[in-house]
């Protein structure tokens, strides 16, 4: 595996990789991306390989500016044109029809595609020197934690992968919003750092949430984002009492909380987190993999305010504790 800086010359290298079929992991705003070359075949299926990834669950293509579109999708509504000039190079991807000779590795066997620009200068530069679409998902195992750091990306693949770029941290830390605009009505698939009240004021129109009938996407099964070890949703209320638990029966426990403990308890390593929604997200899945070097028996993990802003990371957290919930917010 090649390890590449963001030097012209080593983005040509890793483009060159692309175009013979290669893996290349490269950074976006977001998190790490596996890309590969969208319109080859075998390229896309070592995707799925390396990922262990299940066959019907669709990639998103990484475009290099907004007037790509028409290659990738067909029966563009005026209001994708409206959002991509808007938001793209950005976290939202687009579902839209895809256009003919769109493989089927790509969309899950669907008639819908996702789209999105973006907003990190290495990957615009390697998605230009490419001249194509790059077919990529987090550079991670499937159902694990996303890599936000090369880093992350090594210790996940090791010498699997045929190169991997360094872009340094990313700056958002979770997935993009997932907007399908293929249906009658938009409806928000996966929350993101673009909200769901200002898509809603560009256009025009109420959105629906969750994904109903639509199409399938990415990062949208019940368990998600999991980390090694097992995690807890809790209500902050309760985090104290079940620390002490861990602790009475000699089992070591991590705690994530915006809160600081109320006492010191030995066997029990306690990281704050911010309590901005933006700034927790970024640091979500570096602490998550931190953790996962410390050998703990549990993780707890307090449970996020119940509002829009902090929807996307809920999101995360709930299908990293796999989604159950008890009365008490804890999973």
């Amino acid at each position: 595996m090649a390890l590449y800086g963001n030097t012209p010359e080593e983005i040509g290298c890793a483009a060159g990789i692309l175009r013979g079929g290669g893996l290349a992991a490269f950074p976006t705003e977001t998190v790490y991306g596996l890309g590969a070359d969208a319109g080859n075949e075998r390229a896309v299926a070592k995707i799925f390989t390396a990922k262990g990834r299940p066959a019907d669950h669709p990639l998103i293509v990484h475009l290099a500016a907004v007037d790509e579109i028409e290659r990738w999708a067909r029966a563009i509504p005026d209001s994708a044109w409206q959002l991509a000039e808007r938001f793209w190079p950005g976290p939202l991807t687009l579902i839209l029809k895809r256009a003919p000779g769109v493989l089927d590795a790509v969309t899950g066997g669907q008639d819908t595609i996702g789209l999105r620009v973006p907003n990190h200068p290495v990957a615009l530069a390697l998605l230009k020197a490419f001249g194509g679409g790059i077919a990529a998902p987090s550079a991670n195992r499937f159902g694990r934690v996303s890599p936000t750091s090369a880093a992350h990306v090594i210790a996940e693949f090791g010498d699997a992968l045929d190169c991997v770029i360094d872009g340094g941290s990313c700056t958002v830390g979770l997935e993009s919003t997932i907007l399908d605009l293929s249906g009658e009505y938009p409806r928000v698939l996966r929350p993101g750092a673009v909200m769901p009240d200002v898509l809603t004021r560009i256009l025009g129109e109420s959105l629906s949430m969750g994904a109903g009938d639509s199409p399938r996407v990415p990062g949208c099964l019940a368990s998600h984002y999991a980390p090694d070890t097992p995690l807890r949703l809790m209500a902050m209320a309760h985090i104290e009492a079940a620390t002490q638990s861990f602790v009475n029966l000699g089992q070591s426990v991590a705690v994530l909380s915006m809160h600081p403990p109320a006492t010191n308890q030995v066997g029990c390593r306690w990281l704050m987190m911010p309590t901005s929604p933006s700034l927790y997200g970024q640091l979500l899945y570096a602490r998550l993999r931190e953790i996962d070097t410390w050998g703990s028996r549990c993780v707890l993990v307090e449970l996020p305010p119940a509002n829009m802003a902090w929807e996307a990371v809920r999101d995360r957290l709930q299908r990293a504790a796999g989604g159950r919930q008890d009365g008490r917010g804890c999973a």
